[in-house]
């Protein structure tokens, strides 16, 4: 195309020798006219960039002064700013701003463009382009964390996403949320700015990432009284800065004297929070100050042996024994069977009587130890009120078992023995005599009746009823109130024991001989209840003094076994949910009531009067 326009360019200027060239006055000066060659971008030439310099080539020199009022570039007819400059022989037009994509423009060097001898353009040289379409990129954002904050397009594309033209100015908006504060700008996790509205030329698809960070907040914490903190700094825990939307825990440890009532928000009378002393704050979102308010408390501890003592109000706190400052404590005393209560004493000041009412009141002004004091019941005419335990129809029995009884050696049973629901062949070594349809038999080893179920009636129906009674005496014996608990971890050896009843959460072990003292009362009463086993050791015996009758003394055995050693010298009844077994010589002043078995080898059993 190039070379067609030259050859019609020669051919004109050809003519133009003999026609002679025009000037603006018309006054002709020999010479070739000045013609445009060339131009680029050329005619009708499309896909033209729109950051294209615009310029005409002429076949010779041209007057430069003349070239800025003759060359001009439009669109549809409206002339854009531009400026034109002039070098050898050709003319540029540089556009003030960038063309327009998809746009035809016309270029034109005017007649009053002229040579260095002052010929001018013929006529008007005019040529057309057209820009191209612009490539499309696309620029993705997106926020870390999720919840740091908005980040959208700056054309408003709220799903934080758009697509822009080649080259065109993008600018992308971090907003960061409560809590958090923006940091920068990524692309491929490397920084490209930290400013939040970022603004880049775009040339290609471009991911970017708004990169936001969680704002520290201060837990702050005090005490109520404030000294409890500022002299046990480890009285209070979890204070610190952290990040926002965190879940903190605080801690309010206890301080000897207080007691933990609840945390309160900015001051000791701000809103409670919680009533717990390990509260977690679910959502940080604030710098937080809590209270951790305490208040005085005391100790009262109650003594009550042969009885038991109410407390009104129930304390409030862990220890059923803690109150708070100025608390009025109601006390109620309520004696054991055989038991009247006597009088109050306050252990801190020498057996100080209180008050001999059942009823005491007790303002709590200070730790507090007082004692409910009660003594045996003494009838006129030296009759005791009902035994501890009632045994119903199994007092009747030396000897009441389940499922055997069984004797090898000399063995003497003083009193009637029985067994049920077992048959009477389980009772074995004892040489039983039975007359035909009686109602029981009888034994050389036995003084008293034997009894089985298959025996006459009314026997099977009475010891469905005394081992009945047997299980509810085992029962009613194991939850007594308690007088006593754990005395000498369980290891009896050798000491002296009053009245009461007495708890073990394990075995019983009686090692030598020990005293039961009665305290000069026939109803002296001893109730022993054994979680595990009773193990007496051979030798040992049970003395009773003062009073103290085999009657009246309950073993209630809850183990495997109970099992005496050889020649053991035994007082009281046994209640037990399994097995009893004597080894050789034992000696029992008593009543043997097994829930399974008794075993026997050559031993005395005399059931109590």
């Amino acid at each position: 195309m190039i070379t067609k326009k030259l050859l019609t360019t020669f051919a004109f200027a050809f003519v133009l020798l003999f026609s002679g060239c025009a000037e603006d006055d018309f006054v002709e000066i020999d010479g070739v006219c000045p013609l445009v060659i060339s131009t680029i971008p050329e005619n009708l030439e499309t896909e033209v960039p729109i950051d294209q310099v615009i310029s005409a080539t002429f076949n010779e020199k041209m007057d430069p002064s003349t070239m800025a009022a003759s060359f001009n570039v439009a669109d549809n007819g409206t002339l854009i700013d531009g400026t034109v400059t002039y070098t050898d022989s050709t003319a540029t037009f540089t556009p003030s701003s960038l063309l327009d994509y998809d746009t035809e423009y016309t270029g034109t060097i005017k007649t009053t463009a002229k040579d260095l001898r002052g010929n001018a353009l013929q006529e008007d040289y005019v040529w057309t382009f057209t820009t191209g379409i612009p490539t499309q990129f696309t620029v993705l954002v997106s926020s870390n964390p999720v919840d740091g904050g908005l980040t959208t397009v700056v054309d408003g594309s709220t799903a934080g996403a758009g697509q822009f033209d080649e080259g065109t100015p993008v600018t992308v908006t971090a907003v960061h949320n409560t809590g958090y504060t923006f940091s920068n700008w990524t692309a491929g996790g490397i920084e490209v700015s930290t400013d939040a509205n970022y603004t880049f030329v775009l040339n290609a698809d471009t991911t970017l990432v708004a990169n936001y960070v969680a704002n520290p907040f201060t837990i702050t914490l005090s005490s109520n009284p404030l000294t409890l903190f500022e002299l046990n700094d480890a009285l209070l825990s979890g204070q610190g800065t952290f990040d926002y939307g965190t879940s903190q825990t605080v801690t309010a440890n206890s301080s000897p004297g207080y007691t933990f009532v609840n945390w309160t928000l900015g001051t000791s009378d701000g809103d409670e929070v919680s009533t717990l002393a390990e509260y977690t704050i679910i959502n940080l979102i604030e710098d937080t100050t809590l209270v951790a308010n305490y208040i005085a408390t005391f100790k009262l501890n109650v003594t009550a042996e042969n009885g038991t003592v109410d407390k009104s109000p129930v304390s409030p706190y862990n220890d059923d024994s803690t109150y708070n400052t100025g608390t009025i404590v109601d006390l109620n005393a309520n004696p054991a069977g055989g038991y009247e209560f006597t009088s109050w004493t306050d252990d801190d000041d020498t057996g100080n009587i209180l008050g001999t009412d059942t009823s005491l009141q007790v303002t709590m002004d200070s730790d507090k130890n007082i004692t409910a004091n009660f003594r045996l019941v003494v009838i006129a005419g030296g009759i005791c009120p009902a035994p501890a335990v009632d045994l119903g129809t199994a007092k009747d029995y030396a000897i009441l078992a389940k499922s055997g009884i069984s004797t090898t050696g000399t063995t003497h049973v003083t009193g009637d023995m029985g067994i049920s629901p077992a048959a009477a062949s389980f009772i074995t070594g004892f040489g039983l005599s039975l007359t035909a349809g009686g109602a029981f038999s009888t034994s050389s080893l036995v003084t008293g009746n034997i009894y089985a179920p298959g025996y006459a009636n009314p026997t099977p129906a009475n010891l469905t009823t005394a081992v009945s009674n047997m299980e509810n005496a085992f029962t009613t014996a194991n939850g007594l109130a308690v007088d006593f608990t754990e005395l000498y971890a369980g290891n009896l050896n050798g000491q002296t024991l009053d009245p009461g009843v007495y708890k073990w959460g394990t075995g019983v072990d009686i090692t030598n001989s020990i005293i039961l003292d009665g305290g000069g009362v026939d109803c002296a009463a001893f109730v022993f209840q054994i979680a595990g086993d009773l193990t007496v050791a051979s030798g040992t015996k049970i003395i009773l003094q003062n009073g103290a009758k085999a009657d009246n003394i309950f073993w209630v055995v809850a183990g495997s076994k109970a099992e005496l050693g050889t020649t053991v010298d035994f007082s009281g009844n046994i209640l037990s949910q399994n097995l009893i077994s004597l080894n050789t010589g034992a000696v029992v002043k008593g009543r043997l009531l097994a829930q399974t078995e008794v075993t026997l080898i050559a031993n005395q059993v005399v059931k109590p009067e």
